[in-house]
């Protein structure tokens, strides 16, 4: 795996290029890193070249000027472009979702398909924002890992934490250094960021969706309602995940993904 860095103004963005063919880019969520991928990384990269970026404020990627999802968005495109990639398969997670729409929105030339890993076109609500108004008082007051801590076991099916807690304790102990200005200034954006669903309505691309069955962050039945809005939709429900598929069913979701590119990419 080749670790490589763009500069955005004066920030530096770090993000890896692994395996040979057609290129695939992966984006992680809130609280996360680029190696929360690292299953399907070590599957896709046999047929593909799998670009992962680690985000502006997540791992050693610094904190842009502009945070919000289109400017996160501008980030990946430059990353595309020192990849002299013009077309790939794009694939975000929760957080990576919003700013996969935002992309598609902004540089939709650049995109062969792309999904949405437990993640949404709609905007949030008012309860979703109340939330995480209070997250960024916690944040705040106690810090970000402290956060983290407290709340990643929450995105993780009964079944995991059940049978796999290592599963929990291993994605916790990787999020000691995010700062609380990053995980605020996600929180933030999302707040703001505007509802997406004319991207799907007007998409002429196929669309992934993943949903999982346990989902308390971004629940099953908010997905699939916007499911029907492109006109080519590819669903999947993992049965045993909560908001952590990639971990939690990583199997099948390496075979999702590989069909999924292999129909469309």
């Amino acid at each position: 795996m080749a670790k490589k860095e763009i500069q955005v103004n004066d920030a530096k963005v770090i993000y890896s290029v692994d395996g040979k063919g057609k290129p695939v880019m992966l984006v992680h969520g809130f609280g996360e890193k680029a190696d929360v991928w690292r299953n399907q990384v070590e599957i896709l990269k046999e047929n593909y070249t799998v670009i992962v970026p680690d985000i502006p404020g997540s791992a050693e990627s610094a904190i842009v000027t502009d945070m919000s999802m289109e400017g996160l968005a501008d980030v990946l495109k430059k990353i595309l472009q020192a990849e002299s990639v013009q077309h790939c398969v794009m694939i975000g997670h929760s957080m990576g979702g919003y700013i996969t729409l935002a992309f598609a929105e902004k540089y939709a030339a650049y995109l062969k398909a792309y999904g949405l890993f437990h993640s949404t076109a709609y905007a949030d609500s008012e309860e979703k924002r109340n939330i995480r108004r209070k997250g960024i008082e916690f944040i705040l007051e106690h810090g970000a890992f402290r956060f983290l801590e407290n709340t990643t076991p929450n995105l993780f099916s009964p079944k995991t934490k059940d049978e796999r807690p290592g599963i929990i304790d291993g994605q916790i102990a990787g999020l000691s250094n995010f700062t609380a200005t990053a995980l605020v200034s996600y929180y933030e954006s999302m707040i703001q960021r505007p509802d997406r669903t004319m991207v799907l309505r007007s998409s002429t691309i196929p669309i992934l969706f993943i949903a999982g069955k346990y989902d308390a962050a971004i629940p099953q039945e908010d997905i699939l309602k916007q499911c029907h809005l492109p006109s080519l939709s590819y669903i999947h429900i993992l049965e045993n995940s909560g908001h952590m598929g990639m971990l939690e069913e990583a199997g099948k979701s390496n075979l999702i993904l590989k069909n999924f590119l292999e129909e469309t990419g």
